[in-house]
Parts: C-alpha cells; structure tokens; sequence
C-alpha cells in the first residue's frame, strides 16, 4: 500500500531548530535488550507532537544515555519534506501523511511506517478575560474563520456579545494542525481567511491570545493544559450540544469534530539501526507514561492493543 505497512489504518514556526535530548542516567538497556546502544536519532515535524517525542526521548534516555535524540518543529508538512528526502529518521504528524506526501517518499525511496501514539482534542481558547463566549458552534467557527470572512467583530458572532475587535491567531499553513482545522471546520483542507496571526510554534499563538481581550486561536490540548492560566478553552457544539475537550471526550470521540489522532512515521531504513528501532519500541511499549509525563491524551485501550499488535508485527517480519 504505497509502500507502505499501515500501523493504524483509518485512524508551529521553530523551523529548523531542534531540541536536542539525552539521558542522564543509566540503565541496563533500553526495550529489555540489555544491550547499551549508540547513535543519533533525528525526529522532525508536528509542534503538537513534538512534546510527546521530547517526553519519549527523555524517558529513553534514563535507559539509553548514549543514544542521542533530537526533535525539531518544522510544521507536519515540512517534517515530511525532509523526512522524503531521508533527512530525518522519524516524521512527527498531526494528521495522517497526504497522498502527495506519499509520492515524494517513493521518489526519494523513502518507505515507512505510521503509528498513531497519542490523542488530541483541537482546543479552541480565548483569554481568560473573556466572560462572554462559552460554547461556540462549527458554523460560527466557520463564519470567523472561512476563506473572504469579513468577520471583525465578536458582535458580528452573536448579537449578545460584546462590541469587541475580533483578533484571530492560528497554525501557520505547514502544520498538519492548520489542516485538520480547515478541514474539519471550514470543510475544505489549507481553506481559510488569510487575514489572521499565523506561526507554527503554539507558544506564539498562546501569548496572542492571551495578550487581546477579543483575542481567540485553536491548538494542541496539550499546550491549553500547560497554559490554563492565561486562555480558556471554549466548548464546542459539533451538532450535539456544547462538549467541552477532556481526555475522556477526545477518546471517545464525543468531542466532535475537532478529536483527532497522532502519529510518528519512522523511515524502514532507519527502523534497521538497533539506537532508532530501540527508541521506537520504547515509545511504543511507554506510549501511555510518555503521554501522561508530556501531559498529552493516551490512547484508549483497543487503540493501544493496535498499536503494540502493529509493532509487534512489524518486529516478527523482520526477524
């Protein structure tokens, strides 16, 4: 399939930058090899999952300090740029690879594999000064945020809110986030008005939020837990009444339509070096402690019983 072993079929600006990360302590070995392993593992891709494969890497590290791992936020499409082109080993995503994707992995020979390792609940906040809007519904989303809006005004939302400037902060449009939400909210993938604050690095759409009292901005639930005490998250009505995100409402996907999941997609040529097939097992194997130590949602358990069957599989076929 595409060159392709599905892992789980059917389920912004840092740039260049990396985090590098290494253990500090010492084990015996990591994955039950017992074996001290050596290398670099390069992952690249998703500002939403990249602080789940910092958290990986942490945690691989008490077990593997020698194996150095580096993250970098390039954006989930341009992740997959440098992935086809065999820079990197691991392609972080916040949505599954695109069929174009898909072509520049064959033409760089480039073959991989997708695990989906993580939850999320696309959280849409507002500063915490808002005493307004609680619960917003996907056609008021779309009226803010659809291509030619002219929508500069809360008021211009609801008759009852305020007579308050509108400011819009979002993914930039390399980030798998900004597809998914145009996707899922203006029905059109890379859809939207152009006349808003994007970037890449969340952080930044954190701090515009919270610094514009009419301020409103969409990403990871891992980034509103962290900052909670400067944005608030709106519930959203996706047809059956206002859900506000939780771990609970993103695993079962009550939390509509804004859940959705997250993937890392190791290359099969770096899976065959012991350092990157050893992390990814780990990652694997801990996918619910990386999760909770990076604040991210796990997956539910028939999730997780896919995945580990999936890279269960995909050790046996290579042995």
């Amino acid at each position: 399939m595409d060159g392709v072993r599905k892992g789980l079929a059917g389920l912004s600006a840092i740039g260049l930058a990396a985090v590098t990360l290494s253990g500090c302590g010492g084990g015996d070995g990591g994955s039950g090899s017992g074996d001290q392993l050596s290398g670099t593992v390069k992952v690249d891709g998703s500002s939403t999952v990249a602080p789940l494969s910092t958290a990986a890497a942490e945690l691989f590290g008490e077990e593997q300090p020698k194996v150095r791992v580096t993250v970098g936020t390039s954006g989930t499409g341009g992740g997959f740029e440098k992935f086809c082109k065999g820079e990197t080993d691991i392609s972080d995503a916040s949505r599954p690879i695109k069929d174009e994707e898909k072509k520049a992995c064959a033409d760089g020979k480039v073959t991989y594999d997708e695990f989906m390792v993580a939850n999320d609940a696309l959280t849409v906040v507002v500063p915490k000064s808002n005493d307004w809007a609680g619960c917003l519904t996907v056609d008021q989303l779309k009226k803010m945020w659809e291509p030619g809006s002219k929508v500069s005004n809360w008021k211009q939302i609801d008759p009852r809110f305020p007579d308050e400037p509108l400011k819009l902060f979002g993914a930039g449009t390399d980030s798998g986030t900004f597809d998914y939400f145009t996707e899922k909210i203006n029905g059109e993938e890379g859809k939207s008005r152009t006349d808003y604050s994007p970037s890449e690095d969340d952080n930044v759409t954190v701090q515009g939020v919270a610094g514009s009292k009419g301020g409103l901005g969409y990403f990871g639930y891992s980034y509103f837990e962290e900052n909670t005490d400067k944005v608030k998250a709106l519930k959203i009505d996706g047809g059956d009444g206002c859900v506000a995100p939780s771990v609970k409402a993103a695993q079962d996907g009550t939390y509509k339509p804004l859940s959705r999941p997250l993937f890392i997609y190791p290359s099969q040529k770096a899976l065959d070096r012991d350092e990157v097939e050893a992390f990814v097992e780990y990652y694997v194997e801990n996918n619910a402690d990386v999760a909770k130590d990076a604040k991210f949602i796990p997956l539910n358990s028939a999730q997780e019983k896919e995945l580990k069957a999936t890279f269960d599989k995909f050790k046996s076929g290579k042995e």
